[in-house]
């Protein structure tokens, strides 16, 4: 079973530290887990967590050696957040991770990945309140605050908070397919897939009183992803016009109306993929996309891959599962 081990450095985030355990333990099939995850500290003592209180965690750094996904969650340990130094005993956890394990960091966990040199050279991202002080203490990474996560094979970094719960689905996907990372997000009653690229700040006003939202027209093209769909017809389904139609559905998802809906037809065709038998050229009828051509063209800029491979790669009767799509670099 792949083992995940989340590094506790005081004083850690308690958001933070609880996603990983909570999404990877959630991911199953057939009722059985697909992850064995274990906490542990940079030594035996309790670690201190940011929320109030202090945690016994079961494990201790020798958790490490095992580990095939090491995790590093937020924290606010002092050399690597302030100074741009890893002490000691950090730096001791960390070279007992083996060299073949990924890595991952969950907001300013990124600051320890930055402070040992694993983000030398390469993207990342952290919580954007923090982006400021991160690249003046680490010009050497290729810093985007403006994401939720990054992917870079080996490495993944995401950003604050809720996007760790992004990060570590998109990992459940990537590993065994959509089907199980959507069965994890729907036990923890998460939306089971936001993008990568997407902004970590989005400005969303409220609704002003006795105005729509877009959301029933959002749930009734979910299921209408293979018909026609243009902004005329979606506008018209809100009884708003094109202009008021437009703003609104951006404030509320923040991405304007083909956007949304091109992600919805790709997601809705690699699901296709994964679990039926269809011809491609059905897959891309079925979810909107038009051609077989088209739908290659889609699917190799979201995720890199073609629809044969990906369907190789995730399909549930392909058997191994375990076989991850490289990220594009």
């Amino acid at each position: 079973m792949h083992r995940v081990v989340v590094l506790a450095i005081t004083e850690a985030v308690g958001y933070d530290l609880q996603i990983p355990p909570q999404i990877f333990n959630s991911a199953r099939r057939n009722g059985q887990r697909l992850y064995d995850v274990r906490v542990c500290g940079v030594d035996d003592r309790p670690v201190r967590i940011s929320a109030g209180y202090t945690a016994v965690l079961d494990h201790g750094p020798e958790a490490l050696e095992q580990a095939d996904t090491v995790i590093v969650p937020g924290t606010r340990v002092e050399g690597p957040r302030f100074h741009g130094t890893l002490p000691d005993d950090v730096a001791a956890a960390l070279d007992r991770v083996p060299a073949h394990a990924r890595i991952m960091s969950i907001c300013t966990g990124a600051f320890v990945l930055g402070a040992a040199g694993l983000l030398d050279g390469r993207p990342a991202t952290t919580h954007w309140a923090h982006a400021d002080a991160f690249r003046a203490l680490y010009p050497r990474v290729l810093l985007d605050e403006n994401v939720l996560f990054v992917d870079d094979g080996d490495v993944l970094s995401s950003a604050g908070l809720a996007a760790g719960v992004d990060l570590c689905l998109h990992v459940v996907r990537a590993d065994h397919g959509s089907e199980v990372a959507n069965v994890a997000a729907r036990y923890c009653v998460v939306p089971p897939w936001r993008d990568g690229g997407q902004s970590q700040f989005i400005d969303r006003p409220v609704v002003e009183a006795g105005g729509g939202s877009t959301a029933p027209t959002r749930a009734w093209a979910l299921e209408r992803l293979g018909e026609q769909l243009d902004l005329t017809v979606l506008a018209a389904h809100a009884n708003m016009s094109l202009r008021t139609f437009s703003r609104r559905f951006r404030d509320e998802t923040g991405l304007p109306p083909h956007t949304w809906l091109t992600r919805q037809r790709v997601l809705h065709a690699r699901h296709l993929l994964e679990t039926t038998d269809l011809a491609v050229d059905r897959v891309a009828a079925e979810s909107g996309l038009g051609s077989a051509a088209s739908l290659r063209q889609h699917l190799n800029a979201a995720i890199g891959v073609s629809p044969l491979a990906y369907r190789r790669t995730f399909s549930r009767r392909a058997g191994g599962l375990n076989e991850r799509v490289e990220s594009p670099r």
